[in-house]
């Protein structure tokens, strides 16, 4: 099976930059979708971005279209989330998360079984 290890999550200031990784291992030609998801405590978790591992295609929550990028790196088998205009909305434990399937522009968690463990975003 896969694993997956996040990193970079951080405090910022309102209008900051960060950028998440997320290291998969293990099974990686398994992967068809990966996605980053996140969830504050006591709400549901909401999807963020996907990409297909091959090919690229990335799908958006409405709410961070124009600010965050999502992008693959097959060679280093790493996600990574560009994330930029940080707002305190978007402070959150961020997941990244593998479906075997083509990412749907849905974002739904269910068709993810796969999580890392989450690096926290603080703005």
């Amino acid at each position: 099976h896969v694993q997956l290890v996040e990193s970079g999550g951080e405090s910022v200031q309102a209008g900051g930059s960060l950028r998440l990784s997320c290291v998969a291992s293990g099974a990686t030609q398994d992967i068809g979708c990966m996605g980053w998801f996140r969830q504050v405590p006591g709400l549901e978790r909401e999807g963020v971005a996907a990409i297909n591992w091959i090919g690229g295609n990335p799908y958006y929550r409405d709410s961070v279209k124009g600010r965050f990028t999502v992008s693959v790196d097959n060679a280093k088998s790493t996600l990574y989330l560009q994330m930029n205009s940080l707002e305190p909305e978007d402070t959150a434990m961020y997941y990244c998360a593998v479906g075997r399937s083509w990412c749907r522009p849905s974002l739904s968690q269910a068709d993810f079984p796969i999580w890392g463990q989450g690096t926290q975003v603080t703005v």
